[in-house]
């Protein structure tokens, strides 16, 4: 924990709040059970002022709801805060399938007896866990609607037949959400209003710097400076809707960068990392001249790392 607090107090992150946040963690244990899931994330979260934002509602008892367009680390900011609080992090992946049953538990047959096989958000409830809500809005209504007694002020779960479990004084929710996902749908009203809503900004180039040095240390300038240009293109493209948001992909960038630090050729780790994430022809097309523009077809490993 230390050296993300460091990072964040490097950020001008309030030292007062980082404070508090200590205070919390020391104040709620984390049960041995679940040990495993106060994990440290790969990357510290930039950006001060979201961050504070996101803390200071989580202090005051406040469900977070994490929104904007894709690639602008809303994972990686509820990873750094489920650390920094010392709580046991659950991610729940929505979709359009996700019913009651797969978020809080279902029967199962168990020493002879019917009981409830607990599902992550029952769990986060007893554990005092940061439950992470991903892609919210791909989730029918009737299948969230079973968390607005513990999203308000009664913060409980109510499952016929097993009773109600208060939620552990730790715990809390972050929501995620994309805009123009396939499958997404507009949240209810009475869902949204159990939350704080946070609008992630676009990724700067500051913040891409900042993680392609901490991931790979032995990249040379010019090469980092050219995936930087590569992203902020598709970005401003993406924003401007002459393409998709599918080849805007961090994740993407940084595998296909792992995979040239391993040997490949930087064009088709970059194929496999940015250009195949879309189906249509044409729009691959217009992927390939942007990283063209770009990523010289002749380079190969030893252009973008030393050693």
């Amino acid at each position: 924990m230390d050296e993300i607090r460091e990072i964040m107090e490097q950020q001008g992150v309030s030292r007062a709040l980082l404070d508090e946040i200590e205070a919390f963690r020391r104040k709620s244990g984390v049960d041995s059970a679940c040990a495993d899931r106060v994990q440290v994330p790969e990357l510290p979260f930039y950006g001060r002022e979201i961050f504070e934002m996101a803390a200071h509602a989580l202090l005051e008892g406040e469900n977070i709801l994490l929104t904007g367009t894709k690639a602008t680390g809303k994972n990686m900011l509820a990873e750094n805060l489920a650390w920094l609080f010392g709580r046991p992090l659950y991610n729940i992946s929505f979709h359009v399938s996700t019913d009651a049953a797969s978020l809080v538990g279902t029967d199962t047959f168990r020493n002879n007896e019917v009981t409830l096989r607990t599902g992550p958000v029952w769990e986060a409830a007893a554990h005092g866990g940061f439950a992470v809500l991903d892609e919210v809005n791909m989730a029918r209504n009737d299948a969230v609607s079973v968390l607005h007694a513990a999203l308000d002020y009664r913060r409980v779960l109510d499952v016929p037949g097993y009773g109600r479990r208060p939620l552990h004084e730790a715990t809390r929710f972050i929501g995620t959400m994309n805009y123009g996902y396939a499958g997404t749908r507009e949240l209810n009203e009475a869902l949204v209003s159990r939350f704080l809503v946070i609008e992630m900004p676009a990724v700067t180039e500051e913040t891409i710097y900042r993680i392609t040095a901490r991931l790979f240390p032995d990249m040379k300038k010019e090469a980092e400076r050219q995936c930087a240009g590569l992203f902020l293109d598709l970005q401003t493209k993406a924003a401007n809707h002459e393409i998709s948001t599918r080849p805007l992909d961090m994740r993407g960038l940084i595998g296909a960068l792992r995979t040239v630090r391993g040997g490949l050729s930087p064009r088709p780790a970059i194929r496999m990392g940015i250009v195949n994430k879309t189906f249509d022809p044409f729009e691959r097309e217009l992927v390939e001249d942007i990283i063209a523009t770009r990523i010289p077809e002749a380079w190969t490993a030893a252009d973008f790392f030393e050693g």
